[in-house]
């Protein structure tokens, strides 16, 4: 049964005598004195000095480098060539020489970089079917309405995979030569697999069911190639089948999309059990070679090879140390004024008496 209502009137609703109800319950409330508050201020910021410092020194310490090619070398003449439409499938490759002035201790990665690449538009972010990624035929032959206008061709031949994330896909090639000082040329050895998420790779990405008897350019019959591919999806990896459709590592990269219109996305990492290489990456001159096909200029981009090193820290980052020096600062100033004003007016005010 209820609680009998005691009557009407301006105290119905008044709550209940408890401690709980009416506040009652013990409660700590510390007094907050110059002696205790000033300390912790000077405190606190001798704390964000020394974290900035650390983090500063190890930052300094991760070695990056970048390497424009978007018109760099002799790729202004590809840069020309992916300008018109009617030369965008012309075959165009290109070198750039570049130096690198220090020696790269342990495992190096290669990235390539995108300047003015927005991919985090919300209409080119929702482009794409996830459906049709896991491998599910119904998506497969259907794409969902959201990859318009990249979900079919002119004759109603679908596309695999659909929208404009993966029609956009890069699709440069990039060969990276070391030059030592006896006149000889090494190619980079690098581990172009097992650069995607583990979850992107096994969960979030998948082919459709092939076997050795249905293989999977079977599999994708009935569909076609997203516009400015050069490739099938089936054929993205001609050195090894396993690498090929929705499973590619560098289609998967790719489809994770960039947070901010400046990014860098994984290429390859270094191989150190072959050559010069395994100790690191090696000072010296090198030359890339690009086979040129991403174009930037309707855009207004840049293209880069970015080689750093990574260490507990990620990689070469100075925000959070520049973050934790101002912070360390604004919190000192703060406490030399809090002093100023403590001193000045005295413990109990009484500088304030007139």
């Amino acid at each position: 049964m209820g609680k009998k209502q005691a009557g009407t009137g301006p105290l119905l609703r008044r709550p209940d005598n408890s401690a709980f109800k009416q506040q009652r319950l013990p409660a700590w409330s510390p007094s907050l004195t110059a002696q205790t508050v000033l300390p912790t201020f000077y405190i606190l910021s001798l704390v964000c000095l020394f974290l900035g410092i650390w983090l500063f020194i190890t930052v300094e310490n991760t070695y990056e480098l970048k390497v424009d090619y978007t018109i760099a070398g002799t790729c202004e003449r590809c840069f020309d060539l992916r300008k018109h439409a009617i030369t965008s499938r012309t075959a165009c490759t290109c070198t750039v020489s570049f130096q690198v002035p220090k020696t790269f201790p342990g495992d190096v990665f290669f990235y390539y970089g995108l300047r003015n690449f927005h991919q985090n538009l919300r209409r080119y972010m929702d482009s794409r079917d996830d459906a049709q990624m896991v491998g599910r035929k119904n998506n497969l032959k259907a794409p969902i309405s959201y990859c318009a206008p990249f979900d079919y061709v002119a004759n109603r031949v679908p596309i695999a995979p659909c929208g404009a994330v993966a029609n956009s896909m890069f699709n440069d090639s990039l060969t990276v030569m070391y030059n030592p000082a006896d006149g000889s040329e090494i190619q980079v050895p690098l581990y172009r697999k097992g650069i995607a998420w583990y979850t992107d790779k096994n969960v979030k990405f998948r082919n459709p069911p092939a076997n050795d008897t249905f293989t999977l350019q079977q599999a994708f019959e009935g569909t076609t190639r997203p516009l400015y591919w050069q490739r099938s999806v089936y054929e993205l990896d001609d050195t090894d089948f396993n690498n090929n459709g929705f499973i590619n590592d560098d289609l998967i990269v790719w489809m994770r999309e960039a947070a901010f219109p400046n990014f860098k996305k994984l290429y390859g990492v270094l191989n150190r059990a072959q050559g010069p290489f395994t100790d690191g990456l090696p000072a010296g001159n090198y030359t890339l070679s690009i086979n040129y096909n991403f174009p930037v200029e309707p855009f207004r981009g840049r293209k880069e090879l970015v080689i750093s090193m990574v260490t507990w820290f990620g990689g070469q980052n100075y925000f959070l140390p520049i973050a934790y020096l101002v912070t360390s600062g604004l919190i000192l100033v703060v406490a030399v004024i809090l002093t100023t004003v403590y001193v000045k007016v005295g413990k109990k005010g009484k500088n304030m008496e007139e």
